[in-house]
């Protein structure tokens, strides 16, 4: 990939976060399908010296060309709480898929300024798979502009879902709603493991929608802002905007499937939303 499969999209850090990402995904593809040291963080939830290589490169990048650039990261990189200019990164979406050598995972960089998703980048370095928003331009993948599904009913459509780690009432919420999903006669119900190339995969067409029960802004900001520029739409599962701090659910669509996937996808989230 170079930077011209991209010369149709213009932001001031855009060749940044192309070659960080290019950079940062070199590092997987170099060690992927072979042995990395795991931290278990939590039940079914893993961390690699391949996690912190990753964003450790992805910081640097940044903090160098930067330096008064806030990063939020999924291990362990935590910006201020009000920054006006702030990189939100995952270093590599898709870990248990890494360490088992399925190769649907990611690298995800967004930038966010003063609140507002500006730019997003994922890309599947052993795919060479290029995924590219630019707030106001497009969402592009592989340098071909990138549009939603125009499906207008259920039973018309593929979708997406995402399990959290939790292998308790969420879990059973989760597979709740995947049965009523089936029982408006969806295409099926996919489930990869990597939720920023699901949202890509939603702005590319592939699904009508991708659900989650909870996620933080590393594995949605990129991702999200490609279904936004291709036409979709993106909430939590009670259809309020999703926050740049703190875990919350995640729907997102064509935006023709928002309301009757959103009838679903609260019914079964109500179970286990914090009071």
């Amino acid at each position: 990939m170079s930077s011209s499969s991209f010369s149709q999209l213009s932001h001031p850090y855009l060749s940044l976060a192309l070659d960080a990402a290019q950079k940062s995904g070199a590092i997987l593809r170099d060690s992927f399908r072979k042995k990395v040291n795991v931290q278990t963080k939590s039940l079914a939830n893993f961390v690699s010296d391949v996690d912190l290589q990753s964003e450790r490169l992805l910081g640097e990048l940044i903090g160098e060309s930067y330096p008064s650039h806030e990063i939020l990261g999924e291990e362990g990189v935590h910006a201020a709480k009000e920054s006006d200019d702030l990189w939100v990164v995952d270093p590599l979406d898709g870990t248990s898929n890494y360490l088992h050598g399925l190769p649907q995972f990611a690298v995800s960089i967004a930038y966010v300024e003063k609140g507002c998703h500006q730019l997003g980048v994922v890309y599947n370095p052993i795919a060479e798979d290029w995924f590219v928003a630019v707030k106001g331009q497009g969402a592009w993948y592989n340098g071909c502009q990138m549009k939603v599904s125009s499906e207008t009913a259920l039973s018309d459509t593929m979708v997406a879902v995402g399990f959290y780690y939790d292998r308790g009432r969420m879990m059973e919420a989760t597979l709740s709603a995947i049965a009523d999903f089936f029982r408006q006669h969806v295409h099926g119900v996919r489930r990869f493991g990597a939720a920023s190339l699901d949202l890509a995969q939603v702005a590319r067409g592939d699904y009508g929608l991708f659900m989650e029960y909870k996620l933080h802004a590393w594995d949605h900001a990129a991702g999200g802002l490609m279904v936004q520029e291709a036409g979709g739409a993106i909430t939590d599962c009670l259809n309020v905007k999703l926050p740049l701090r703190g875990p919350s659910s995640i729907l997102a669509s064509n935006g023709l499937l928002h309301a009757p996937a959103l009838e679903i996808a609260s019914l079964h989230f109500k179970s286990v939303k914090p009071s």
